[in-house]
């Protein structure tokens, strides 16, 4: 899987939430989520959006801030999950 492919999945959940709170911004790969408008609990649904999408349960050690604060820090978290054998 390219990482483009990665990057577009997880734009769609990010915008996705943005429509469902009826936000109206532009999310872009470094978009900091917590600037588009994305509280702590539109991080758990992200969280949860990433689990079910990429169908890996994401390890504790890797639900931090810094993993989750654009698309492009999350994409670089999955795609590492993807290539250290820990998602199979």
């Amino acid at each position: 899987m390219k990482n483009a492919d990665f990057q577009n999945r997880i734009l769609a959940l990010v915008e996705a939430i943005l429509e469902q709170n009826s936000i109206i911004s532009k999310a872009y790969p470094d978009s900091r989520l917590v600037d588009i408008g994305f509280t702590s609990m539109d991080m758990v649904s992200l969280m949860l959006g990433v689990e079910a999408e990429f169908n890996f349960t994401i390890p504790q050690s890797e639900i931090t801030p810094e993993n989750f604060q654009s698309v492009e820090t999350l994409e670089l978290m999955i795609v590492n999950q993807f290539q250290s054998g820990r998602v199979p």
